[in-house]
């Protein structure tokens, strides 16, 4: 699932694209720009991949937004062997996974930091998403444990450890 937000800084807004997995509620694949282009989604979707390695068709849901309906995105879709979901007009709900990460970014992070620069927000926006999110913030979804820790335990249990 992927969508986008705005940082405020006192440069201006960069703009966050993520991609989380729905299955363990982690950030795989994130990139933050000064503009909100194609590029932007396309970045944060190439990290996706490249993290993931995905063998089979990935399913890829997004908002209804011209950077997901453009040539490119369709390209890389069709290159990466993914294939595209799209939220109903007007329906929040089918992008609440990604809507509630970012939420608890700008709740636990970002509205207590004021940024001087994207450069400091940037370098938040990491700390907060690799080295706390990811490996340590716990979800209910995932039984009390991070996304990381709920992968590590799904992987040994299919790998009957």
């Amino acid at each position: 699932m992927t969508d986008i937000t705005y940082i405020r800084t006192q440069e201006g807004f960069p703009y966050l694209a993520v991609v989380v997995d729905l299955y363990s509620r982690r950030v795989v694949g994130w990139s933050m720009q000064n503009r909100q282009t194609t590029d932007l989604v396309l970045q944060a979707l190439l990290m996706a991949v490249w993290r993931r390695k995905p063998k089979g068709k990935v399913l890829i849901q997004s908002v209804q937004g011209s950077h997901f309906t453009s040539i490119d995105w369709a390209s890389f879709l069709k290159a990466h062997n993914l294939e595209h979901s799209m939220s109903r007009r007007g329906n929040c709900h089918d992008n609440a996974v990604v809507e509630s990460f970012f939420n608890l970014l700008k709740r636990e992070r970002v509205r207590r930091r004021t940024y001087r620069s994207r450069d400091e927000a940037r370098q938040d926006v990491f700390d907060y998403i690799e080295m706390f999110y990811n490996p340590i913030h716990k979800h209910v979804r995932n039984g009390m444990l991070s996304p990381v820790e709920f992968e590590r335990q799904q992987m040994m249990s299919a790998e009957g450890v």
